[in-house]
């Protein structure tokens, strides 16, 4: 697995290579967010780490610049912790948000959890095709199409997604939501399931204004409607 790691920290940058590389992973490195598009690019990642604050482009341009172009799953470092900046990261594309100084095995953590759910090696290869009204996924290609029409969705859109698609009907809150995708708890975040939703309507629904299929149970959470395949 080959994973770009993106940091002006240039200690910091060597030690996160260091235990990544001995973990078994190919690790290439950048010092400014210029560079981590142009790297991103032209190599072929399983999963980038970039951060907030770095000169030529800062972490959320360059996310947005790699979002042009690939939905490679990307972590974001950051030495605030801020839910704005977390939001912002989302907003711009991140799959996922790391509050320094943080533990490297939290970190290592992390990167297993969203290449696994990236479509790393060892899933499942038996999985149907999910349909509910006009959308159609893929759990195994990690595919998802609009009214026939292919839709590019960042790694955590998919698992919220697929969550959903396989439970119709069963209404989700927030926090059920962020322990079931994103795998441990984010406290005081619960915005972040609502930027990830918003993101789905746009992408997936006829009109994101009036959504008919990602409903809202207004005081509880979220649920997929439950309708039969067009």
């Amino acid at each position: 697995m080959k994973i770009l790691v993106v940091d002006d920290e240039q200690v910091l940058v060597k030690g996160i290579k260091f235990n990544l590389e001995n973990e078994g992973y190919q690790v290439d490195v950048g010092y400014d967010g210029e560079t981590a598009v142009a790297l991103a690019r032209s190599g072929n990642y399983d999963l980038i780490i970039l951060d907030l604050m770095m000169p030529r482009l800062d972490g959320l341009q360059a996310c947005l610049a790699i979002r042009q172009f690939s939905n490679v799953p990307i972590i974001m470092l950051t030495a605030k912790g801020e839910d704005a900046d977390k939001l912002m990261g989302f907003e711009s594309g991140a799959d996922d948000y790391i509050t320094k100084p943080f533990n490297i095995l939290e970190l290592k953590a992390r990167i297993r959890a969203l290449l696994r759910r990236s479509g790393a090696p060892g899933r499942r290869q038996d999985s149907p095709r999910l349909v509910r009204g006009h959308v159609s996924l893929d759990p195994d290609a990690r595919a998802v199409w609009k009214d026939a029409e292919s839709v590019e969705l960042t790694a955590k859109e998919f698992d919220l997604m697929e969550l959903l698609m396989r439970n119709p009907g069963k209404v989700y809150t927030r926090e059920s939501l962020l322990n079931l995708v994103w795998g441990y708890e984010y406290a005081g975040e619960d915005r972040t399931v609502d930027v990830h939703i918003r993101r789905l309507r746009e992408k997936l629904e006829r009109d994101p204004a009036n959504p008919a299929l990602l409903l809202t149970k207004w005081g509880v959470g979220y649920y997929l409607r439950d309708v039969p395949a067009e």
